[in-house]
């Protein structure tokens, strides 16, 4: 037998992680393109940032964050329910406070049982008023709030660099599977290779 087919699946197992290792780096790098021997070079999320951008902001304004779903939180009664107490307290601490302060002859006039039948009163229209606002408000804001747009336009100026250090701390674990991955199915096949070498012989 020949010894040096036993460098065989070392040299392809290196070769199979160099080979993933480089597939890897080439996500991201070069950030510019280069011509090498006649062929333009340039890394995956690079070249392709500028689709990526529009889709992910497709992809968030029609499925991940519709503006559909921004107005129904708006209009949704239970929140606008839970914000009246807060507008129930401000009302009361203006008429027992505020008007005292601004207008002393009027809060003269005005006992507890007259600013608790007023705010009954401002309580009752507000509670009609609220959503009402807010629809408006919602319809308002979705022409001018463009999600695509806004989404497109921030990944499209983000940096590669974070983009890379992002996807390296979250996938960190993953890449370097991938990279072990591509030396044990290149040592693999090395063992193989050795095996049809010597039953072919």
């Amino acid at each position: 037998m020949n010894y040096w087919l036993l460098l065989i699946p070392v040299i392809s197992g290196f070769i199979g992680w160099v080979t993933n290792w480089v597939a890897i780096k080439m996500l991201f790098h070069p950030r510019e393109p280069k011509f090498i021997f006649g062929y333009n070079i340039q890394g995956i999320f690079p070249k392709r940032q500028e689709q990526f951008a529009q889709k992910l902001g497709k992809l968030v304004a029609d499925e991940l964050l519709s503006f559909s779903d921004i107005e129904q939180k708006i209009t949704n009664p239970e929140n606008l329910k839970n914000i009246l107490p807060q507008v129930e307290t401000h009302i009361d601490h203006f008429l027992r406070v505020k008007l005292s302060d601004s207008m002393p002859v009027v809060s003269m006039f005005i006992g507890d049982k007259t600013i608790d039948k007023l705010k009954s009163v401002f309580m009752e229209e507000l509670e009609i008023l609220f959503p009402k606002m807010m629809k408006e408000y919602a319809t308002s804001l979705k022409s001018q709030l463009d999600l695509e747009k806004i989404v497109t336009e921030k990944v499209n100026a983000f940096s590669s660099d974070k983009l890379e250090d992002i996807l390296y701390q979250v996938m960190a674990k993953e890449f370097r599977f991938v990279e072990i991955l591509g030396g044990v199915l290149g040592f693999l096949i090395g063992i193989l290779q050795i095996l049809i070498t010597l039953l072919t012989q």
